[in-house]
């Protein structure tokens, strides 16, 4: 590491100190506020710095349980988005360990209220304390300071696409220095001129020799190595290695969805369509109706879907289209040509190329229907198929047979979920992104699967509905 990240690293100790007893000071000012003493007088008499004198000791083992959290890791490539759900998990830890020590030792410690604040404030300070720290250093590297200085070996466009985004983002504190398309005894005279921190090597699949050779260069000159994903790596963002007879075994995971993680899923899909079911009612009830005085029965639309594994079944939805153009067995005869003619119909109005299809400005579509599809609520029937089962609240978009039938080979990477109401790519550009990027989104969301994401996902698609869709 540069000297400059070394000290900046060291800097993040006394700030996170330093923001714990902040914390500790807003949490005893906020006790004494009229409205807190309203809901419960104190019945203790402690000043601001006998109060101090009792959790300093507490903050330095805050610190120790940050430490063990890896909130003070060397790693300079280190993402934000991981320091914050560390610092939740290591405050959480401290604050059980707090009410543990009360407990064991039957200390005389009648506010619950203090250590509840100073935990809620100790999360908000510490975070705000690393965002500075990333401030600063973010304007130092724009500014030319502390730079890791690399060198990029390669031919493959890879290397071009490397260069370019490191000469464009300055905050990710890197300058390239130097570029060859091979490591040989003529280049290792250059680099050792440039006086590089870091080597990047962007062709693991090169002759060994080579590869070892600029390995081995690296060791020697304290250089870090690093290399890009190699052909396996690329299938999949999931690996796990175990010894299997002795040797090393890499397994390339489709999904972090396996277990525990399952069934969290599930859970989370049962509770929330409870919810949005109850909520909604009075919506729904409204609706049915509306369809009903408008184009009579069905009110709901059975549409066949392929789901997880390539297991089909029926999406419901509210009818939107009128009942002679309505699709699928549930018509019987009429289904069959209300099909053909929307074979005509994608011919002649479809917006979208691959293997799902659009139809803008659909005849077909009643004018409470083209109103219930503007705020998808058409869509909230499917929440009984969550409940069943057959669907997610958040995961890929489900596609009919014929469509699924047009995939490539690794467009059926999609069918490893259960598909969802909402999702990535309905909430980054709903049904207007082409087949290829709603593909990859589901794909990213399908390797990347947290519980957090599912909650982000959920809570962002409301806000995403105020945007007018096209093709309606």
């Amino acid at each position: 590491m540069k000297r400059s990240e070394i000290f900046l690293m060291m800097l993040q100790v006394p700030i996170d100190f330093v923001m714990l007893v902040l914390a500790a000071i807003s949490a005893y000012y906020l006790r004494f506020t009229d409205w807190a003493v309203g809901i419960r007088p104190v019945i203790f008499e402690i000043t601001l710095s006998d109060f101090l004198d009792r959790v300093w000791l507490v903050m330095l083992g805050w610190l120790f349980i940050f430490a063990f959290a890896g909130l003070y890791s060397t790693n300079p490539n280190r993402k934000m988005s991981s320091d914050l759900s560390r610092v939740f998990l290591a405050c959480t830890t401290a604050l059980g360990a707090i009410a543990l020590y009360v407990m064991f030792t039957q200390q005389l410690f009648d506010s619950r209220f203090l250590v509840a604040a100073g935990w809620g404030f100790a999360i908000v300070y510490v975070i705000l304390g690393r965002l500075i720290i990333r401030g600063v250093k973010g304007f130092l590297y724009r500014i030319g300071f502390g730079l890791r200085r690399v060198v990029v070996i390669g031919s493959e466009s890879l290397a071009e696409v490397i260069i370019d985004t490191l000469n464009k983002r300055k905050e990710l504190g890197y300058k390239v220095v130097g570029k060859f398309k091979e490591f040989n005894t003529e280049t290792i005279g250059k680099i050792k001129k440039l006086k590089v921190d870091e080597m990047i090597f962007t062709n693991p699949r090169a002759d060994e020799n080579e590869t070892l050779q600029a390995l081995d260069f690296c060791n020697e000159s304290n250089v870090v190595f690093k290399y890009s994903a190699d052909v396996f790596s690329t299938y999949s963002a999931n690996m796990s290695v175990s010894p299997l007879a002795g040797v090393p075994i890499v397994e390339l995971k489709r999904t972090r969805l396996d277990g525990w993680g399952r069934v969290i899923k599930r859970l989370f899909d049962i509770v929330l369509s409870l919810v949005v079911i109850i909520i909604t009612c009075p919506i729904t009830i409204i609706s049915g109706l509306f369809i009903l005085i408008e184009t009579g029965r069905p009110i709901i639309y059975k549409n066949e879907r392929v789901g997880i594994r390539g297991r089909k079944f029926f999406t419901l939805k509210f009818r939107s289209m009128y009942k002679k153009d309505s699709t699928g067995v549930q018509f019987g005869l009429s289904g069959k040509k209300a099909e053909e003619r929307e074979k005509e119909l994608i011919k002649e109005k479809g917006t979208k190329t691959g293997p799902v299809y659009k139809i803008k400005d659909d005849p077909r579509v009643t004018p409470f229907g083209r109103f219930i599809r503007r705020w998808s609520i058409d869509e909230l029937p499917q929440f009984f198929n969550v409940l069943g089962g057959s669907m997610s609240i958040v995961g890929p978009r489900p596609h009919q047979p014929r469509e699924v039938e047009k995939y490539e080979k690794h467009h059926r990477k999609v069918l490893t979920l259960k598909p969802g109401i909402t999702g990535l790519a309905q909430i980054s550009g709903r049904s207007d992104l082409n087949f290829e990027d709603e593909v990859r989104l589901d794909v990213l969301y399908i390797e990347k699967w947290s519980l957090l994401t599912d909650l982000i996902v959920f809570i962002k698609t409301p806000f995403i509905l105020f945007k007018k869709r096209k093709a309606l």
